[in-house]
């Protein structure tokens, strides 16, 4: 459900099953999102977005409403550059290197420029067409070291190192970037 508001724009509300109380946070496209419990009806919805309005202002970095089309777009299209991009650079490095992964996600994740999971999938954050193709290229290969090891070890950085030599000075540039919008 989305909430019109005049002060904070278009509120994203989230019904989930195990929430057990209201929680507001930002969402990737940078609007305010709610999450409450799948119980709660619109009109109590709106009422805790009232009356919280104060919280809400002190706590949260909450961005222009007039700016979330334009973020919108902006996102629509990294996802449409995400697309034709991302899935074939990390198959041409798995192949180079022979690694097997399972499925390439693509997400907008505010935090993370990638993960792998256990069931070999692995998602890149559209956000990564935003830096440099070398930055790029270091988190996909850290992605696929992480087939092998699902930690952050010695022999992790040590099988990261065998395919970028130079990953320390490129994981410490990466920081100078955000994945958000």
């Amino acid at each position: 459900m989305i909430i019109k508001d005049a002060e904070f724009g278009e509120v994203l509300v989230r019904k989930n099953a195990l929430s057990r109380g209201v929680r507001f946070s930002i969402s990737t496209s940078g609007r305010l999102q709610m999450s409450v419990p799948k119980y709660t009806s619109d009109f109590l919805a709106k009422r805790f977005l009232n009356t919280n309005r104060k919280m809400i202002r002190e706590k949260l970095p909450i961005k222009n409403p007039k700016e979330q089309k334009a973020r919108d777009y902006q996102k629509k299209l990294l996802m449409k550059k995400a697309r034709e991009y991302l899935p074939y650079r990390l198959e041409y490095y798995a192949k180079l290197y022979g690694y097997s992964y399972s499925k390439c996600r693509l997400s907008h994740a505010n935090t993370r420029w990638g993960s792998c999971s256990s069931n070999k999938t692995i998602s890149l954050n559209i956000g990564l067409m935003k830096v440099p193709e070398v930055l790029r290229d270091y988190v996909i290969l850290h992605e696929l070291a992480h087939l092998n090891h699902m930690d952050h070890s010695k022999a992790f950085w040590a099988e990261v190192g065998l395919h970028d030599k130079n990953y320390k000075n490129h994981e410490k540039k990466l920081k100078n970037f955000n994945p958000g919008l």
